[in-house]
């Protein structure tokens, strides 16, 4: 069984994949329409960061592992909620861009602080 395919079925690691692919078109647009360079390198960066943490994560030797890495991918999550709306309020992004962007990474969001929220008192029961 090839890599893909383990992860068909989790749908963290499906949405946080299809956030970086959306970010990368973002990038690429801001970088060959807006000619906006900083922020926009800074929304690649967090964003496509997101899901390798995930993957790394749901690969990770310990649940204290995974829950770190999630805790990871959730603040990288939180960062690209920040360059996407600079990017907006900026008017870089119009706003069907930004609010197809945004509601993904909020969704991503969502789904991480609820991982991250069960994982961590998970650990916290065992410990006690």
């Amino acid at each position: 069984m090839n890599s893909r395919a383990r992860f068909e079925n989790n749908i963290i690691v499906q949405k946080s994949y299809s956030l970086a692919l959306t970010v990368v078109n973002a990038y690429r647009y801001l970088c060959e329409h807006e000619r906006e360079y900083v922020m926009s390198k800074q929304l690649l960066r967090a964003g496509t960061s997101v899901g390798a943490n995930v993957r790394e994560g749901v690969r990770g030797q310990s649940e204290p592992d995974f829950a770190m890495k999630m805790t990871i991918a959730l603040k990288e999550a939180e960062e690209t909620a920040y360059w996407l709306e600079l990017l907006h309020d900026s008017h870089y992004l119009a706003e069907e861009q930004f609010g197809e962007l945004y509601r993904l990474t909020d969704e991503v969001i969502r789904i991480l602080s609820s991982i991250t929220k069960t994982t961590y008192e998970k650990l916290n029961s065992k410990n006690s």
